[in-house]
């Protein structure tokens, strides 16, 4: 009479332990899961992060020459006439804020103002050299390329080179026409902002390049929603354009 209920309850205490045994897997399954995906989750946001160190602490504004077409052309790029030192990859000191100023208040001379970085009051200007150590005449093009554009700050942003003393200023165009800006040529596209080829450039000749970098508050695009606005770009020495 006594043996049957002792069978039930063995029986009843072994389903419990195995369907705790289940509950304790999937526990166990669930919090390895869960730990996996924040593992995946940390090792993105590093990698996010050092991305974008390596991106933002390259500076402002950066000019690159291309090494391939630099061992074969025997073009180089340096900073200084006097001390020729080669280098792939020139980085301008960054302007850490920039208010709108004219045309009219720049030095006239700020191309002859330095070298490297000489930048002055709300701009950005670095000089220069490309030189062709080759012995024959070649072609190169240079590019400015927009790399981020925040708060659509180059509505009213200024790009102006001189290229062995001669100065062009390159905008966007007017939102309204369509047309350049007052005394300038409109950049290519939105983000292929100036595209030049530079011809005929002969063995021994050198290419010296002011890039001066400013917010035109003449611009009538220039209005107060552009503040707080950031604008990172880059310049490219190449052999040839590859339309993008």
């Amino acid at each position: 009479m006594v043996k049957e209920p002792i069978k039930k309850d063995i029986k009843t205490s072994k389903d419990k332990i195995k369907l705790n045994s289940e509950k304790i897997r999937k526990r166990e399954k669930s919090i390895k899961t869960v730990k996996t995906g924040l593992l995946i989750m940390l090792l993105f946001l590093i990698v996010t992060y050092f991305i974008l160190k390596v991106i933002y602490e390259t500076g402002y504004f950066t000019i690159t020459l291309d090494p391939e077409f630099s061992q074969k052309s025997g073009l180089i790029m340096y900073e200084k006439l006097a001390d020729k030192e080669e280098k792939k990859i020139l980085k301008a000191t960054k302007v850490e804020f920039m208010d709108n100023i004219s045309v009219k208040w720049l030095p006239e001379n700020i191309d002859e103002m330095g070298e490297g970085s000489h930048n002055g009051d709300n701009y950005l200007a670095y000089t220069f050299y490309i030189e062709n150590k080759g012995s024959e005449t070649i072609n190169y093009w240079y590019e400015i390329l927009a790399d981020d554009i925040i708060k659509n700050v180059d509505e009213a942003i200024r790009i102006m080179i001189y290229r062995n003393g001669e100065r062009t200023i390159y905008s966007k165009a007017n939102k309204t026409t369509g047309e350049p800006e007052l005394d300038t040529e409109k950049f290519h596209s939105d983000l292929e902002l100036v595209i030049k080829h530079r011809e005929n450039f002969e063995p021994g000749e050198i290419d010296k390049f002011t890039i001066v970098i400013y917010l035109e508050g003449d611009d009538p695009d220039c209005v107060d929603t552009l503040i707080g606005g950031e604008m990172k770009m880059h310049m490219d020495i190449t052999e040839e354009h590859i339309t993008n």
